[in-house]
């Protein structure tokens, strides 16, 4: 990963998160997006220091200065990379953001339940 760029960790698995990431590769001109699915079999959180149980509960990006960024601070930064954090900026907002974290975690741990409800399929 260059010094640049930022490493989001997604699932495949999820119609939702294919959906994003193939729209997030459509907008990142700039390569600053590199994806990595963790659905994938040769998939090893434990060589980004983390742990299966986590990056399946919640979306992780690897910053460039080696930080870790997980669930909405994740989509925060990917945003970021690509230009468009304006879009996202009121999720950071201190009276939103408590709201849009807990809205995340939720939509994450049924993330495979909406995406079949809403009909996607990625």
């Amino acid at each position: 990963m260059s010094a640049e760029r930022c490493k989001l960790l997604y699932d495949g698995e999820c119609p939702i998160c294919r959906r994003e990431v193939r729209w997030l590769r459509r907008v990142d001109r700039r390569g600053r997006l590199e994806f990595v699915d963790i659905s994938a079999p040769d998939f090893s959180a434990a060589q980004y220091g983390l742990t299966e149980e986590a990056v399946q509960g919640a979306l992780h990006a690897l910053l460039p200065d080696g930080r870790v960024a997980r669930a909405m601070e994740a989509v925060r930064a990917a945003y970021r990379a690509v230009g468009l954090s304006w879009v996202v900026a009121p999720t950071a907002w201190p009276i939103l953001r408590p709201i849009f974290d807990r809205t995340y975690r939720v939509f994450a741990r049924n993330r495979l339940r909406i995406g079949r409800w809403l009909g996607r399929d990625g």
